[in-house]
């Protein structure tokens, strides 16, 4: 049995959406999926770019729409940004999604519960909610070792984290 935890974010601005993009980074190691999920609009790319930059990718990361992955180099490790709205799980399955998964960066998946069965067993999942002009409620499920640890952390910082 995968051990699951589960922790609560809440972001009251964009800065505080970018600051947990930024811990979560600073954990990161080769190998990491991060889940998205959340209605249009919600944050998921803005998330993905605070991310992103914290691992030190440079240029523009924009969301990977229409070309469904779009790859980049960090100077800590090399990011799998994954935009899955517009495709099939069969279509999913078929462009090999799921190897990302094993290399040696971090993937985001963005709309990642349209391809759930071929998520990794153990992943961090994030459903991020709209709550106002900025203001976001982040729900964070760690599934499997590293990201419950990862989840614990959140909990043991006061700055807008609640246990679920």
């Amino acid at each position: 049995m995968i051990q699951t935890e589960h922790a609560v974010w809440m972001a009251s601005s964009e800065q505080d959406t970018i600051e947990l993009a930024e811990l979560l980074a600073s954990w990161a190691m080769p190998g990491a999926v991060l889940a998205l999920d959340g209605d249009l609009g919600a944050g998921k790319t803005r998330f993905s770019q605070a991310f992103a930059a914290a691992i030190g990718v440079q240029g523009i990361v924009n969301s990977p729409t229409f070309t469904i992955i779009k790859e980049y180099e960090g100077t800590e490790l090399p990011l799998y940004h994954m935009d899955v709205y517009r495709l099939s799980l069969m279509e999913a399955d078929e462009l090999g999604l799921d190897d990302y998964f094993y290399e040696s960066g971090v993937s985001i998946v963005e709309w990642a519960s349209l391809i759930e069965v071929l998520l990794p067993p153990e992943r961090l999942q994030l459903y991020i909610e709209n709550q106002g002009e900025e203001a976001r409620r982040i729900v964070i499920t760690g599934i499997g070792a590293p990201y419950v640890q990862w989840c614990q952390q959140l909990q043991l910082r006061a700055k807008g984290v609640e246990r679920e």
